[in-house]
């Protein structure tokens, strides 16, 4: 459906299908469900997460069912990778909790760009090469200074890590949580952070200079919003309440919910 959608004339209005973003939306179970979580924001009593991810063309093309307490951080790559549509991503956007220096990295070092909709921009710290560099009158701004010897004495462990995520030998989100277990940060974790911190300062930049992409980026994360409602309405089943209790199960209710989503889109 998302191939049928993306050669439609009308899609090619809506863009290229290059740019994406993905969102969580959050889903209340009933009875007692082993990986639905509390978060009284939400829920009256316990929840799941259905994380979703958008073309520009408005098609919805991966889901996944996530803790309601998990940053979605953790999953941001795992559709993007596993995509086997003809879209070709090659830019994804996120609200905040999307985003981590770690992210940043696997995203630059995939060959992808990540552009998130960060809040309190102003407090985000910037980083320089050296402390030598000028950088006049953003000088207030630019708090610190990358460990550039921590980055390339771990290059190649983080091309060779890079290369096991697109093989899909292994899960962005099961290496991502896998990093978030360690007692303490080992030296890949600290290597990738300095990377992102880079990236992420590059993207920052961009960012404040150019109205036109953060409009971009705004109106691209107002699509994903969007199909929430529209979600919303269509989840009609169990009167919108998760009741299965497998994560298979789990998975098939928002698969099918994302194949009714696509066919009103189209």
């Amino acid at each position: 459906m998302v191939n049928f959608h993306h050669g439609l004339p009308l899609a090619q209005h809506w863009g290229g299908g290059t740019l994406s973003s993905s969102d969580g939306q959050h889903i209340p179970v009933a009875g007692k469900i082993r990986n639905a979580t509390a978060l009284p924001r939400y829920f009256r009593h316990q929840g799941l997460t259905y994380y979703t991810w958008t073309s520009d063309q408005l098609s919805q093309y991966g889901t996944k069912v996530i803790p309601a307490t998990v940053r979605d951080a953790t999953y941001v790559l795992d559709a993007i990778l596993d995509n086997e549509t003809e879209l070709t991503i090659l830019e994804h956007a996120t609200d905040t909790a999307g985003y981590t220096d770690v992210v940043f990295a696997l995203f630059d070092l995939l060959g992808m760009q990540f552009a998130p909709r960060l809040r309190d921009l102003g407090d985000q710290q910037l980083y320089r090469m050296s402390r030598e560099q000028n950088t006049g009158r953003l000088a207030p701004r630019f708090k610190g200074t990358i460990k550039q010897s921590c980055i390339l004495r771990h290059w190649d462990d983080m091309l060779r890590l890079v290369g096991s995520l697109k093989r899909g030998w292994v899960t962005a989100s099961l290496f991502i949580s896998k990093l978030q277990a360690y007692p303490r940060q080992n030296v890949l974790t600290r290597a990738l952070q300095e990377y992102g911190r880079l990236i992420k300062t590059l993207f920052i930049l961009r960012y404040l200079q150019s109205a036109d992409y953060r409009r971009r980026i705004h109106i691209q994360l107002n699509k994903g919003e969007t199909l929430h409602a529209l979600r919303d309405f269509l989840f009609v089943g169990d009167k919108g309440v998760m009741r299965r209790k497998q994560y298979e199960a789990q998975t098939n209710q928002a698969l099918c919910l994302n194949v009714v989503t696509n066919a009103v889109i189209i």
